[in-house]
């Protein structure tokens, strides 16, 4: 075994951290700046359908969003970090194998999603409250889009691989290249431009397999010829590997989970004040939800980076780089939530021309809005949280607000309260997190203790 560490991870014991940051973190916010266009392009293309398609793509997101957090953030974050405390402690072989060991969980994982989402979309989402033309356009969007999961947890899971070593150029790479392809791609499939069949809500979900697809097989490629600073290679089945990321990981599918499914409840909750509620209230929580890639584009850097540093038995430089990657974090996202609490136009505008639906996407972005920097800020810690391996307590936080925002919103639906009442729970949800995840960066786990 050696214990000479790579210069990708030599890199991050040493050089100055706003430095090491700025250059593992840009091409992270070049990649989530393209899917944050993709995802503005869908819910535009999607908006010029009507209501009731805007309606489908809000019972459908929160489980692509789940799904995404889960490969990218929950499990992916357990790869990087399992990774970048190999390389950190100088144990090459051991990367290699926890790499191998991550492809096989994207396989398994890939294949549930197909099952219960592929398969038994329509139970599910009648569950909550769909029905009619909504219904059926979530279907149809669900039906593909999980169908096709390997597209998109491979494109997730071999990122994670290449950013534990040190490598967030060529993830951002093939995503921001794919991403830029699927904008036009989509509103082709969405809308029927270039003579292309249109399929609807599916257009939005088919363009996204095909372009994630062909990003994966270039990450699996670019793995296969060893051309960074580990090679994907076969390796005998072990536990230790599957334990050492699913110990961040399995932890990070509860808290993927239960920020989905806050989601969802709210969702729910939503869909009992009509079509139109739903449909402003989904532009809202999109854009809510649009938070966590942003805060992703730093925090996985923040895994990387805090991975090879606690490996190394480096835990003062792991809490500095903690710290000032939730400072940036916290002035993206706060800028941006004031902007759309301000000027809610801005964002609404682009997607519905419903008055109905306007007023409730502008009384939600309203309340919730100025909250979104500490979200932002709390989940950059979390992603930084991931890179010593210890995550109990930061999943406890995120498991406190699921509870909380789900009280409440049961409280105000119970009662017939107005719907402000949910979005204030929202809010309170959001105060959680980022208040919570603070103060998990002065815990034990921090300390090596």
């Amino acid at each position: 075994m050696s214990n000479a560490h790579p210069l990708g991870a030599q890199l991050l014991l040493d050089a100055p951290i706003g430095k090491m940051l700025w250059r593992l973190a840009t091409p992270n916010v070049f990649a989530v700046a393209t899917l944050t266009a993709v995802t503005f392009a869908d819910a535009w293309y999607v908006g010029k359908l009507g209501t009731a398609p805007l309606a489908s793509l809000a019972l459908a997101f929160p489980f692509l969003t789940l799904m995404q957090m889960m490969a990218g953030r929950a499990i992916g974050g357990g790869i990087t970090s399992a990774v970048a405390r190999a390389l950190g402690a100088g144990a090459v072989d051991r990367a290699e194998s926890t790499a191998w060991h991550a492809v096989l969980i994207a396989i398994a994982m890939s294949g549930l999603y197909m099952i219960l989402l592929g398969l038994f979309a329509r139970p599910i989402f009648e569950l909550l409250g769909g029905e009619g033309e909504a219904l059926d356009g979530a279907v149809a969007y669900a039906r593909v889009a999980f169908g096709g999961a390997a597209a998109i947890w491979f494109v997730f899971v071999l990122s994670a691989i290449l950013r534990g070593a040190g490598d967030t150029a060529t993830p951002a790479r093939a995503i921001g290249t794919a991403s830029i392809a699927q904008v036009p791609l989509s509103g082709a499939l969405t809308l029927g431009w270039f003579g292309l069949p249109s399929l609807g809500v599916a257009g939005a979900a088919t363009a996204m397999v095909v372009c994630q697809g062909f990003a994966s097989v270039y990450l699996a490629l670019h793995l296969l010829r060893g051309e960074g600073n580990l090679r994907l290679r076969p390796h005998s089945l072990q536990w230790a590997p599957v334990g050492d990321i699913m110990r961040v990981g399995g932890l990070g599918l509860i808290n993927s989970l239960c920020m989905a499914m806050t989601v969802v409840v709210v969702t729910g909750f939503v869909g009992r004040y009509g079509t139109a509620a739903l449909a402003g209230y989904g532009l809202g929580a999109r854009l809510e939800l649009m938070l966590v890639p942003i805060a992703f584009g730093v925090g996985a850097a923040l895994t990387a980076a805090v991975g090879v540093n606690v490996g190394a038995g480096r835990f003062a430089r792991a809490r500095r780089i903690a710290w000032t990657g939730a400072g940036v974090t916290l002035v993206l996202t706060g800028l941006l939530g004031v902007c759309a609490a301000a000027m809610p136009g801005l964002w609404l505008d682009l997607f519905t021309a419903d008055a109905e639906a306007y007023d409730f996407g502008a009384r939600y972005l309203a309340i919730a809005a100025p909250f979104y920097g500490l979200f932002g800020a709390g989940q950059a810690l979390y992603f930084a949280s991931q890179g010593t391996g210890r995550m109990v307590l930061p999943v406890s936080v995120t498991f406190v607000r699921f509870l909380t925002v789900a009280a409440i919103g049961a409280l105000a639906v119970s009662y017939a309260w107005d719907i402000a009442a949910l979005f204030i729970a929202v809010a309170v949800g959001l105060t959680i997190m980022g208040v919570g995840q603070a103060l998990c960066v002065l815990g034990p786990g921090w300390r090596g203790t």
